[in-house]
């Protein structure tokens, strides 16, 4: 009982921050697209004291670099099982929209599935942390034809819901690393399911593996880069409905449902590998 009532309070407080209320009450017409697309309006002040000159070298010379490394590297890949992919298919013309969610210690595998639908008319939009430590995801998102949002629950939280809402309403489905940008990992985050929840729209929960790996041990997530030509596997759920009319006392369960499906996914990939 004393889990559940402490449940309740975290998400009766997201409310209260207001995360729910601005999405139901006001529109995001009250701000200039060029406010939206602004990578400073994203930053918090903190962040902006990071960006340091040697950072900033950086992005103007190594991000190039970088992008070409990604995808030397993703080239040599061998994605051998997509199961489940018919579940993205009521979703490629942008007539209706959904929220894939993947862990973010797959975010090289979860974005190569995300490209690979690109292509055959899903309109994506990834969720990018609004700190500095975003800049470079987004660039390479952007450099890949991707559209992006800066914000998070830290970090310019209501506002990146309201993004979320301008962009869902335009046709285009919001990508998250479900446990980002900072953890706990393989704990799935409220905000993805506050936002399927105004928007009334579907998480696609997805599972994703790698037969041979490195693993960035000292980051809270073991963010994985598979090895050149590693085998690849990933599981697509099936859509799970968040509708407006929900409770938020009813939220917390279905958090709890789809990180389990989520975890499922990815066991089930690890043991297509192994089996293959």
């Amino acid at each position: 009982m004393k889990k559940a009532g402490m449940a309740e309070n975290c998400w009766r407080n997201s409310t209260l921050t207001g995360l729910d209320p601005i999405l139901q009450t006001r529109t995001v017409t009250d701000r200039s697209p060029d406010h939206f697309n602004s990578i400073e309006s994203r930053r918090s002040t903190a962040s902006r004291r990071r960006m340091t000159p040697a950072r900033r070298l950086y992005y103007f010379l190594g991000l190039p670099l970088l992008r070409g490394l990604i995808r030397l590297l993703t080239s040599t890949y061998r994605i051998e099982h997509v199961i489940g992919e018919e579940h993205i298919e009521p979703f490629l013309d942008g007539k209706a929209v959904c929220a894939p969610a993947y862990w973010h210690q797959h975010h090289i595998i979860g974005s190569m599935l995300v490209r690979r639908w690109l292509a055959r008319g899903f309109r994506p939009c990834f969720l990018v942390s609004g700190s500095v430590d975003g800049d470079v995801p987004e660039r390479i998102a952007r450099a890949w034809g991707i559209e992006v949002i800066r914000g998070s629950a830290n970090q310019s939280g209501a506002l990146a819901l309201r993004d979320q809402q301008r962009m869902m309403k335009e046709g285009y489905s919001i990508v998250t690393t479900a446990d980002g940008p900072r953890g706990p990992q393989h704990e799935f985050k409220a905000g993805t399911v506050l936002m399927a929840r105004v928007a009334g729209v579907p998480i696609l929960p997805i599972g994703c593996a790698a037969d041979r790996a490195w693993y960035l041990e000292k980051r809270w997530d073991r963010f994985m880069i598979p090895k050149p030509f590693a085998r690849i596997a990933i599981v697509v759920g099936e859509p799970v409905p968040v509708p407006r009319e929900i409770a938020l006392d009813a939220l917390e369960p279905v958090r709890q449902n789809v990180q389990q499906r989520v975890m499922s996914l990815m066991t089930e990939s690890e043991k297509v590998l192994q089996s293959a």
